[in-house]
């Protein structure tokens, strides 16, 4: 059976989609490590805020993710899109 060229470590650097529930101001997106923020709001729906970018290693996403998880708002999904 082949190996896969790529893995995921917790060491080495990966692109993400964090979808949260719930507003996140776009200019935030320096304090989220320069991931990209797009909030979607709907009427009578509630926001959905989806940041997507890469991080340094699983230090780096943790630190996103306690940073978002501060604001109290429900995480929808955390996505790995690409080991980078």
């Amino acid at each position: 059976m082949a190996q896969p060229k790529e893995k995921l470590t917790v060491y080495g650097p990966a692109t993400y989609r964090i979808q949260i529930q719930g507003a996140v101001a776009e200019n935030w997106s320096d304090y989220y490590g320069g991931m990209t923020i797009q909030a979607k709001i709907e009427p009578d729906q509630p926001p959905v805020t989806t940041l997507t970018g890469q991080v340094l290693d699983q230090a780096a996403l943790m630190g996103v993710l306690n940073r978002l998880y501060g604001l109290c708002l429900p995480f929808l999904s955390v996505e790995c899109l690409s080991i980078d």
